[in-house]
């Protein structure tokens, strides 16, 4: 469980580096994928050993439901959203004392505290701020530019989780011999039919269904796969939308005239790899993504993939899937259709899915993490 912690921090002995690992996303409104992987990471790196991590969060109130620390956290003096501007445009306020002493501090979002003297490991999960604003809000691109841009200019390594975020580190000017590519996890599960028979009886999803999983603002796309979808002409047919409401007013109801539509909301993440299993596709053609989460952990529950070519998510799915243009609907619609009509093709999907995703860990990525810090508290000794 959480806790918080003394004046002094833990008083046990530390093992390996001391590392404050900054968790201000599990108190967002709509958390989203990075906290939910840092918190995997989090978890990964306290069973590895090998690091003494203690969290940094915000003043206020609990985490959102489900996404509580593993490890202890010291919280801030101000509450969010204040705590962003004020790191950023003040530098203020300090590390809370309640810390104690550290070797590094591990920035997991560009919203970047001042660390001082103290070796900073960043992870950057993607450079839309600089290479896809309009893809944000605009408070979001300019607070979140300014973090990157802090990020570029301080952090001693920093870890990423595709080869495109490295790309776009390296045009953004990030030395390549400070980046770590340290792709995310997930865990292989294989939910029997009572499994899915039971979370189609408590979302109401009858039939063969279309599932989407992930936050509802434009980046995700969800226009053009309703659209897609209302292409294949298919009455038997449902679109499952799974995610909390992000930003941009999106309606994935919009334009889904003929389209079955079963909107669920948040699902708890027990529920969702019966959903990705029982599926008989699932579609993500976001127009851009740092890594693609959802792509993964689909894959590892056995569901065929549908993606969106040109973004991390087709370096994620690698030939276990079928890539479409993200911005065609003809592209989504018939890459959708070759999945659908070949039964074949997506028991050949499901394997190579499952296989795929094996290769991707968090005890993967937490020994890249260990050695991030080990590099970045070695490097300023």
């Amino acid at each position: 469980m959480s806790g918080t912690l003394g004046a002094n921090g833990p008083d046990h002995a530390s093992s390996g580096p001391r590392v404050a690992v900054v968790l201000t996303q599990c108190w967002h409104r709509v958390p989203g994928g990075t906290a939910r992987s840092v918190l995997d990471l989090v978890a990964a790196v306290e069973a590895r050993g090998g690091a003494e991590l203690v969290g940094l969060g915000p003043r206020g109130g609990p985490p959102r439901e489900g996404l509580a620390p593993t490890v202890p956290v010291a919280r801030t003096s101000l509450p969010l959203p204040y705590l962003y501007d004020a790191w950023h445009a003040l530098r203020r306020p300090a590390l809370p004392r309640a810390l104690g002493r550290l070797d590094v501090v591990h920035v997991t979002a560009p919203v970047v505290p001042p660390t001082g003297t103290v070796p900073m490991v960043a992870t950057v999960h993607d450079l839309f701020p600089v290479t896809r604003p309009e893809l944000l809000t605009r408070r979001g691109a300019r607070l979140l530019r300014r973090g990157l841009e802090i990020v570029r200019d301080t952090a001693q390594v920093v870890m990423v989780p595709s080869e495109v975020v490295a790309r776009d580190c390296r045009a953004f000017g990030i030395d390549a011999d400070r980046l770590r590519v340290v792709p995310w996890g997930a865990t292989p599960v294989e939910p029997g039919p009572g499994a899915v028979a039971a979370v189609r009886s408590r979302y109401g999803v009858e039939g063969p269904y279309v599932l989407f999983v992930g936050t509802l603002e434009p980046r995700k796309n969800l226009a053009r796969l309703v659209a897609a979808v209302a292409r294949l002409g298919r009455p038997d047919l449902t679109l499952v939308v799974v995610g909390p409401d992000g930003w941009g007013q999106v309606d994935p109801a919009a334009g889904a005239d003929g389209v079955r539509t079963v909107l669920t909301g948040h699902v708890p993440a027990a529920d969702l790899p019966a959903l990705q299993a029982g599926a008989e596709a699932f579609c993500f053609p976001s127009l851009a993504e740092g890594f693609g989460l959802p792509v993964l952990e689909a894959m590892a529950a056995g569901a065929p993939v549908v993606t969106s070519a040109g973004t991390a998510c087709a370096e994620v799915v690698g030939d276990a899937g079928v890539l479409v243009d993200p911005e065609d609907v003809g592209s989504v619609a018939e890459g959708l259709a070759r999945v659908l009509d070949d039964p074949d093709l997506a028991e050949r999907l499901r394997a190579a899915g499952r296989t795929r995703a094996a290769g991707f860990t968090w005890a993967s990525a937490a020994d890249a993490t260990v050695a991030a810090y080990e590099s970045a508290a070695g490097g300023a000794r």
